[in-house]
């Protein structure tokens, strides 16, 4: 038995209280109706709170972790779209305070293609940046940890390359439309903001 399951089978909610396990060969399920009336017979006073299935108690104790990490989860992608929203945000003023210089490049002939390189190269070296940072402190902290995970080693490469790839994906997807907008600058159009 698990032990997260354990511990909920074996714990009394109240100090008065009994818990029991009885463990029987057929199915369990059909054995209930037979226990609530072998205890009445002992002591009719007896009030059955509860009479379940290990299975049930199992399962139910797996949908509360379940619940849990479909919170940690949604927080996780909370987090990611905040992230995608600040880069985003990030980019599109320095291309906002980089329009004459854009408008410059793109009168003296540069591609679209380059200018919007530009903007995405600039975002890259931050988040690849900001990627090694996180990396170390992940392999660093990864001990501590250790003990909550489950299913998953503390330094596991799947882990550690999902994330990496992840990210930069991310801050490419970040990236893209004001590189985008960049490249789409009107050299005449940019060269009057200044």
């Amino acid at each position: 038995m698990p032990i997260f399951a354990s511990r909920r089978v074996n714990m009394a909610p109240r100090l008065d209280a009994m818990s029991y396990v009885i463990r029987t060969a057929p199915a369990p399920g059909a054995l209930t109706e037979l226990i609530r009336r072998a205890i009445g017979e002992v002591d009719a006073n007896l009030a059955l709170a509860q009479v379940r299935t290990l299975q049930d108690t199992l399962d139910r104790a797996a949908a509360q972790m379940a619940f849990t990490m479909v919170l940690l989860a949604i927080a996780a992608g909370v987090s990611l779209m905040l992230g995608v929203i600040g880069i985003y945000g990030a980019m599109s003023y320095i291309v906002s305070q980089r329009t004459a210089e854009i408008g410059v490049r793109l009168a003296l002939g540069a591609e679209p293609g380059s200018v919007a390189w530009m903007v995405v190269r600039q975002g890259g070296i931050v988040a690849f940046a900001g990627i090694i940072v996180g990396l170390a402190t992940a392999f660093a902290g990864s001990r501590l940890i250790a003990s909550l995970l489950y299913g998953v080693g503390p330094r596991d490469p799947g882990v550690f390359a999902g994330t990496t790839l992840l990210l930069f994906v991310v801050v490419l997807l970040a990236c893209w439309l004001p590189a985008r907008r960049a490249a789409r600058l009107s050299p005449l159009e940019a060269l009057r903001t200044e």
